[in-house]
């Protein structure tokens, strides 16, 4: 049994930023409008975000952060109200976070893949009281349920303007705006993240929580003042926005492109002059099946997150491009919780416990387990506010989460007796693809609305890139016929793209369970069977 504090990883790398930043920025300063105001000061002209030909000082920063609390302001936006965001990487995004984190609203970024019965729970769940949207992704708004509208307020970006109906270009930025008394418990942002048994649950991030990101984060990764953070991950989920942090924090560089290239990474991490870099599973595996460069090793890149790289690939890695990858564990409710050695001592691993946090693998009644027992992840915060608060408007799933002074991951995981951690399998009945929680909840409800099916379950199943694909096994109402490929057409349109499944089985009855469950786990077990269609084999690409 063993339920501790872990700094085996610190200790590894040698000395540890979170006592200074701790010092710097005592309890009631862990807020972004103190963090951003004391570091412009200190840092003033040093560029702090880039973004193609845009360019920030810290200076600056700061400016545009309180313009944008303006802004806001002036279009009635108040402390506590919900600002939703759908946008891709741009400049816009960051412009309208920092001014509702400056200003005490809350912003709700919500995933640009996201249609259908997902987009209007998020809709239904935060009811936002302004909806900035980038002008590509209006015609989601078309797939909304009919009992979801979005707000009387609506702001396009992007060139495009002003669209047809209730909406308006975004306004210029105009005068600055104070900062608001805002409380480091306060909410800052609501992130989604998927649902196993119901909808997807709204966490509530406070203000400090995104301070501890940025220092537990850049903690594992051995960040320094002037260090280029490069990331290509998309800002509407915790590892980009909170790489933000880690450059503010440390007198950093945060470098930010629109989208992931696999061909194209390299030659952006040189021209950018970058020194850490952010990679997610699949990610690291696409960068290696490109065709071998003289220029592979023609950077400055030192380290790169690899959380969900498979282990086997970390040695290639490290050999081609002369990078190692970090190993690590966090979750949008808790932080940057593990992390592994650089390099990695068993890589493809969890790692070891961060300063700070306490952990304990727990059986089904919450007792403790011993060393080398797999059992569910539990997680307490050590440091003030490093977690988040709860699942917004969802009480009942808050205390089913942090029941017993514990998180409850849904992870089950094995500890070894010298405090290294490695993940086993998920608890939770979702899906990890190409670094996007799937809801397998929420697909079986749109298949479900299908004439033809009678009944059916979504469930992982292994992809040539070690991560996990969509299969969806299906059974049919008496007297009806469906193509596997009608299933993926079904689909389209009414659910990320990343959710479409890849894998369809047509089957004659589902196995169930004593109490007439589906037993996901025999169909998870048979894999790939002979009737299991391949959408990615019949060349088939599902429309976005």
């Amino acid at each position: 049994m063993q339920a501790g504090s872990g700094s085996a990883a610190g200790q590894r790398r040698g000395g540890s930023i979170w006592p200074q930043a701790a010092g710097r920025f005592p309890p009631a300063d862990r807020i972004l409008s103190t963090i951003l105001t004391r570091q412009a000061a200190q840092y003033r002209d040093r560029t702090l975000f880039v973004f193609g030909e845009t360019r920030w000082s810290f200076a600056e920063t700061a400016s545009i952060a309180a313009a944008s609390a303006g802004r806001l302001t002036r279009a009635g936006i108040r402390a506590g109200d919900r600002v939703a965001l759908m946008c891709s990487n741009r400049p816009e995004f960051l412009e309208i976070y920092l001014g509702c984190a400056w200003m005490g609203a809350v912003t709700v970024p919500i995933n640009t893949a996201l249609r259908g019965i997902q987009l209007s729970h998020i809709l239904r769940n935060s009811t936002p009281k302004l909806l900035a949207i980038e002008a590509c992704f209006m015609p989601a708004i078309e797939t909304l349920e009919s009992d979801v509208a979005p707000p009387d307020l609506v702001w396009t970006i992007g060139e495009d303007g002003a669209l047809p109906g209730s909406t308006s270009p975004l306004p210029a930025l105009g005068e600055a705006a104070p900062p608001a008394p805002v409380r480091p418990d306060d909410t800052v942002a609501i992130l989604y993240t998927s649902g196993t048994t119901g909808p997807s649950k709204g966490v509530c991030c406070p203000q400090a929580q995104m301070f501890w990101w940025g220092v537990y984060s850049a903690r594992a990764l051995g960040i320094v003042e002037g260090d280029v953070l490069f990331t290509t991950l998309p800002l509407f989920h915790t590892n980009a926005l909170n790489a933000f942090y880690q450059a503010l924090l440390n007198g950093c560089t945060y470098v930010l492109e629109p989208k992931f290239s696999a061909s194209g990474f390299w030659a952006a991490a040189r021209r950018h002059q970058a020194t850490v870099g952010y990679l997610l599973g699949a990610m690291a595996v696409m960068l290696l099946a490109q065709p071998p460069s003289a220029n592979d090793t023609a950077h400055f890149v030192r380290v790169a997150l690899g959380g969900g790289v498979p282990g086997q690939f970390h040695g290639p890695f490290l050999e081609r491009f002369g990078v190692p990858l970090l190993d690590g564990y966090g979750s949008t409710e808790t932080n940057f919780v593990f992390a592994g050695t650089i390099p990695s001592d068993r890589p493809g691993t969890m790692g070891y416990l961060a300063e700070g946090v306490e952990a304990c693998i727990a059986g089904p009644d919450d007792e403790p387990l011993p060393d080398g027992e797999a059992g569910e992840l539990l997680l307490r915060a050590g440091e003030l506010l490093a977690f988040a608060t709860g699942y917004f408007e969802m009480p009942d799933k808050t205390a089913e989460a942090w029941r017993n002074r514990w998180f409850h991951t849904g992870d089950r995981v094995v500890r070894d007796a010298d405090g290294h951690y490695r993940f086993v399998d998920r608890m939770k009945d979702s899906i990890r693809r190409r670094g996007e929680n799937v809801s397998s909840w929420e697909v079986e409800q749109v298949l479900l609305k299908h004439p033809a099916i009678a009944a059916c379950a979504i469930y992982p199943l292994p992809s040539e890139l070690g991560e996990d694909e969509v299969a969806a096994a299906i059974q049919l109402e008496a007297g009806h016929a469906l193509e596997p490929i009608d299933v993926v057409r079904h689909c389209e349109g009414k659910m990320a793209y990343f959710a479409v499944p890849r894998f369809v089985r047509i089957v004659s009855e589902m196995p169930l369970t004593e109490n007439g469950k589906i037993r996901k786990v025999a169909l998870r077990e048979a894999g790939r069977t002979p009737d299991t269609w391949d959408r990615d084999a019949a060349g088939y690409e599902p429309r976005r």
